[in-house]
């Protein structure tokens, strides 16, 4: 059946620079904010945007993300017609053939694209926090009669380098696309939210396939081929909350903006609501001697310590005299009685000693886990991220 606009979310990257909270999982499927994974605000963003066709495509350790989304139904995606479909790559007689790049991701399941016939293809990543009515993107991609509309987003900047940017006339319209520039002439960064008309996409999947010398990447092959080409390629300017937390320092900013009104990110509106796919638990306990702070503190948790502006996931055991401050603690850790704790990404099911203090050299983000517990003294990059 025809559809106006079927959304491919890829979710396979491996997100190396998040250490040991990869090691097992993709990246989209970290969790988040307490009770959450990545990969929700992406599908949440479809099921608000009444786009009810997803094709999810994974690669790196797709289990969690397959048993976690199921069938869709936490975002209503569970439909006979449409509905959301696991992509992982394809099998082939001479074994699994991997996707060899963003554009190549999208070409190994035009099958699935070329099912429901759609006029536009919304391609998102799996791997951002932030909420965005994709309509308002489609509306604006129609208006300017575009071939490909780009979300992009202003950025500081002094942090401009690390984005890929695009160059804009006064009618938004894309002029040129620089990936990483050392002296950026914009500060316009891609969101990875891209709208293209199916056919036009099609065609240039194709050519790009046959390209021998291709990276088979959006930002570096079919977006610059277009604008070669002067196909119509237009920038929708996003003004809410977006983040890409692809770092140790990013994912606990985007935590630690949770607890910050201001910060624009705001989960609990019931207008526009974040699903996730998580168990019932019984509710919290909490001790009549703890502390609570400025903190989120979620279901079958026991606090007896002190907790400050922290973020608490599910299952959480905070024993008396601990004391966690500004820190994101996942489901099932356990910390210590007496035990001090600050700054740090505390992994999942992890068991800090009574008494343990980590100690800190400076105001760096610390990944707490068993390694950087008993190897105090052991190679930066394993216990602390300055966030490059």
């Amino acid at each position: 059946m025809k559809k106006q606009m079927v959304a491919m979310l890829l979710a396979g990257g491996q997100g190396t620079r998040l250490k040991e909270l990869t090691n097992a999982v993709a990246k989209p499927a970290i969790p988040f904010g307490g009770k959450y994974r990545i990969i929700d605000f992406p599908l949440s963003n479809c099921t608000n945007s009444e786009i009810r066709t997803v094709g999810v495509l994974t690669q790196y350790e797709p289990h969690l993300l397959h048993q976690y989304i199921g069938l869709g139904t936490p975002w209503d995606l569970d439909r006979r017609n449409g509905g959301v479909t696991m992509l992982p790559p394809y099998a082939e007689a001479d074994g699994i053939k991997w996707y060899d790049g963003t554009a190549n991701a999208i070409f190994q399941n035009l099958k699935f694209l070329e099912a429901h016939d759609p006029e536009y293809v919304l391609i998102l990543s799996g791997d951002h926090i932030y909420k965005m009515n994709y309509l308002l993107m489609l509306d604006f991609h129609k208006n300017q009669q575009a071939d490909a509309t780009i979300s992009v987003i202003e950025v500081p900047w002094e942090e401009a380098s690390r984005f890929g940017l695009m160059e804009t006339d006064g009618d938004m319209q894309v002029k040129r696309f620089v990936e990483k520039p050392e002296n950026p002439k914009s500060n316009l960064a891609s969101m990875g939210v891209y709208i293209f008309n199916y056919q036009k996409l099609k065609e240039y999947l194709k050519a790009d396939a046959d390209k021998e010398d291709s990276s088979h990447d959006f930002g570096k092959d079919i977006i610059p081929a277009m604008l070669e080409n002067g196909e119509k390629m237009v920038a929708y300017p996003y003004k809410g909350y977006w983040k890409d937390v692809g770092t140790v320092e990013s994912l606990w900013e985007a935590n630690m903006d949770l607890l910050n009104l201001e910060s624009g990110l705001v989960i609990h509106d019931p207008a526009w609501r974040i699903f996730s796919s998580n168990p019932q638990l019984p509710p919290q306990v909490v001790t009549e001697n703890c502390e609570i702070e400025e903190s989120f503190i979620n279901e079958g948790c026991i606090i007896e310590g002190k907790v400050r502006k922290s973020v608490i996931s599910q299952n959480v055991h905070i024993k008396e005299g601990a004391e966690v401050d500004e820190c994101v603690v996942m489901a099932g850790a356990v910390i210590g009685a007496g035990a001090k704790v600050s700054r740090a990404i505390i992994t999942p099911d992890l068991h800090i000693p009574d008494n343990y203090v980590l100690k800190k050299k400076d105001r760096d983000i610390t990944l707490l886990t068993n390694y950087t517990i008993n190897n105090p003294e052991g190679r930066e990059d394993d216990a602390a991220s300055s966030g490059n």
